[in-house]
């Protein structure tokens, strides 16, 4: 079986988890502004519970966002790093994606709207229809003001921190979806499920081909030049 590790940065939780003999162990904490000192030697405790070094990794995954603009630049950056050293492929993976698959698992739901929240009165959203852990992609990431999201016919699962905006959102979404009352984080564990099945369907890149997702790097570049 395949030994895969998983990273992820991409909001205020910081998580790395190791797929080993078919078992997933994960660390997953909430540490914002922590994630540059923590996230390594979350690595290095990972590995070495398990006995292995990054050589007997068979790939690395990441959350390659969107998210965070800082927290991605972190995970990509040491992905990187570590794919390099040990001459080992990357499988990105959308944290939007390993959101709606966290919920769809610990709440049997089938159809999920996942959305974080992209700061600027924006969201980053997604959604999918998910059956035996299989996705199917029904709204294609985005970023979009909370008004403009708009959403096929039928009933979701709403989770993630971007339905903080939900009294923003037209009437025919708020109508859609069920809020989670929990507040989900993308998780390294759930990146790891996503990641084994592009593993075994070849779509692992070489780590300098492992690039972040910021889905609106253009405009947020714009913004911080005009100030």
């Amino acid at each position: 079986m395949s030994k895969i590790l998983a990273l992820d940065t991409s909001t205020d939780a910081c998580s790395v988890a190791l797929s080993l003999n078919g078992e997933i162990q994960e660390d997953f904490r909430i540490i914002p502004r922590q994630h540059t000192q923590q996230l390594l030697p979350m690595v290095q405790e990972m590995l070495a519970s398990a006995e292995l070094a990054v050589t007997d990794l068979d790939a690395i995954a990441f959350g390659r966002g969107p998210g965070s603009f800082a927290g991605i630049r972190i995970a990509t950056g040491v992905t990187q790093g570590l794919a390099y050293a040990a001459d080992l492929p990357v499988l990105p993976v959308s944290t939007l994606a390993a959101l709606a698959l966290a919920a769809s698992d610990r709440e049997q739901v089938s159809s999920v709207v996942a959305a974080l929240d992209a700061r600027m009165n924006e969201i980053y959203v997604a959604s999918y229809q998910i059956e035996s852990g299989e996705l199917t992609t029904l709204l294609d990431e985005k970023v979009c003001a909370p008004a403009e999201l708009s959403l096929s016919e039928g009933s979701y699962f709403a989770v993630g921190s971007g339905w903080r905006y939900l009294e923003d959102m037209s009437p025919d979404t708020q109508s859609a979806i069920s809020v989670s009352e929990e507040l989900y984080y993308p998780s390294a564990a759930y990146m790891l499920k996503l990641a084994e099945q592009d593993w075994t369907q070849g779509k692992a890149v070489a780590a300098d081909k492992a690039l972040p997702v910021y889905l609106r790097d253009e405009v947020a570049w714009k913004k911080k030049d005009q100030q």
